[in-house]
């Protein structure tokens, strides 16, 4: 392959925070602010940049980290010196499994987490837009795609809840089943209401309750997520029409103790109530776990779920792995196959040369002819072509690969049929 692939970035891993602020390129990959021109070694780019991660990919011919470190640190407005320190470079099928193992979310800092692709995707579009991208990376980010389909349809890498929240929403689900049947009602409105709020709508819930000591805050959050506030003081009473119950208030004592409960168990005739308790301090009493037909977790209990969940995703990642590894290989093939492209265009040109020049000293020693004669001739010579080219171009494309790669067989080839010959009549334009 004459072209290089190049991805030159940084991430969670090799720079803190504050180094992925003062590096990051979200306002440089946009159409009007690409910051990776396609000049010099460069001819094709795609910027990823997110809170996790600034990655650079690039295709072209030669040594091409360079101009993208200088690219970059300009569009930043620092020294590269500054930028090096942090920054990884891989090349050519390390970076396609890079690329790979970053939308088949792998190399995240939460293993499985959907949101990359989603990224990526965006980037990718950024790039075709400001039409920085060409034949290698439009078909790498294809094929990344469709890796990172492949990864979650074929392991269990992204399939259990690594977040508090969307843990104790898989946890209602188990015991309750189909959400559509059930009310919530969120106890307090921070963040971590806000994120089980989000996991409760996308299950199917009924109706969202909001209870929050600052009625503003609740009546925002329910106006979010299409629910109802309720006033704080009243949240014991819609106890009874509710059936999931999560708190996250900054209280210092129990806001739920067991004897409101009983209250509400025996208006609902028992049916089950499932609580869960994100706070710290807690705001449920301990004791309610005492009672029958209700299930109460605690921030530790969902802290051991997700850990078991994302044991479960790292055994996953061995298998996925497998499959990056797998789709590299394939890649690979595709790119060898670009070496071999100028040869199979010129043995075609040439054939169809010969059989154009034979038919036409053919026809002129026939005189005239009939159309049918002459479609005939012209089917005749055509299918020549297709078949005697066959063998050639199948051991082109199927003869193995040496330690010197395709460059033997290809020379070969050149050789046998001609095909450099100066002033031949099919090399008009090579």
């Amino acid at each position: 392959m004459d072209c290089d692939i190049f991805l030159v970035g940084l991430n969670h891993r090799t720079a803190g925070v504050d180094v992925r602020e003062r590096f990051a390129l979200a306002n440089h990959c946009d159409e009007e602010h690409w910051a990776l021109p396609c000049i010099g070694a460069v001819s094709e780019s795609v910027i990823l940049s997110t809170c996790n991660r600034v990655e650079i990919l690039a295709a072209g011919t030669g040594d091409m980290a360079e101009q993208i470190l200088c690219s970059w640190a300009k569009a930043r407005g620092t020294d590269v010196e500054d930028l090096r320190p942090y920054v990884y470079v891989h090349k050519n099928l390390e970076a396609v499994r890079h690329l790979f193992s970053v939308a088949s979310s792998l190399d995240s800092m939460v293993l499985g987490e959907p949101q990359i692709l989603g990224q990526l995707k965006t980037a990718y579009r950024k790039a075709v837009k400001s039409r920085a991208t060409g034949v290698i990376l439009n078909r790498l980010l294809h094929k990344a795609f469709s890796v990172a389909k492949r990864v979650r349809t074929e392991t269990a890498v992204a399939s259990s809840a690594v977040s508090i929240s969307y843990a104790a929403v898989e946890l209602a689900k188990r015991i309750f089943g189909d959400m559509r049947e059930h009310k919530a009602m969120l106890v307090g409105a921070g963040e971590m209401a806000e994120l089980a709020a989000m996991h409760l709508l996308q299950s199917g819930i009924n109706e969202i309750l909001v209870a929050n000591r600052t009625h503003a805050r609740g009546q925002e959050l329910a106006k979010q997520f299409n629910g109802r506030a309720i006033p704080f003081e009243q949240m014991p009473h819609y106890l009874l029409d509710v059936d999931i119950i999560i708190t996250s208030t900054g209280s210092q004592e129990p806001i739920i103790r067991a004897r409101d409960i009983r209250v509400a168990l025996k208006a609902r005739k028992n049916r089950p109530m499932f609580f869960i308790d994100i706070a710290v301090p807690r705001d449920i009493d301990p004791d309610v776990n005492g009672l029958d037909n209700v299930y109460l977790y605690d921030i530790d209990d969902l802290r051991e779920v997700v850990e078991e969940n994302l044991a479960t995703r790292r055994d996953e990642a061995a298998k996925a792995t497998e499959i990056v590894n797998e789709e590299v290989a394939y890649f690979s093939k595709w790119l060898a196959s670009l070496d071999m492209q100028p040869t199979i265009v010129d043995l075609i040109k040439k054939s169809q040369a010969i059989a154009e020049e034979e038919l036409a000293k053919t026809l002129k020693r026939l005189g005239p002819v009939d159309d049918n004669t002459r479609n005939a001739l012209e089917a005749m010579a055509s299918s020549l072509v297709r078949k005697l080219n066959h063998d050639p171009i199948m051991f082109l494309k199927h003869g193995g690969m040496s330690q010197e790669g395709n460059g033997p067989r290809i020379s070969v080839m050149r050789r046998i049929f001609n095909l450099d010959k100066t002033g031949c009549i099919y090399s008009e334009e090579n």
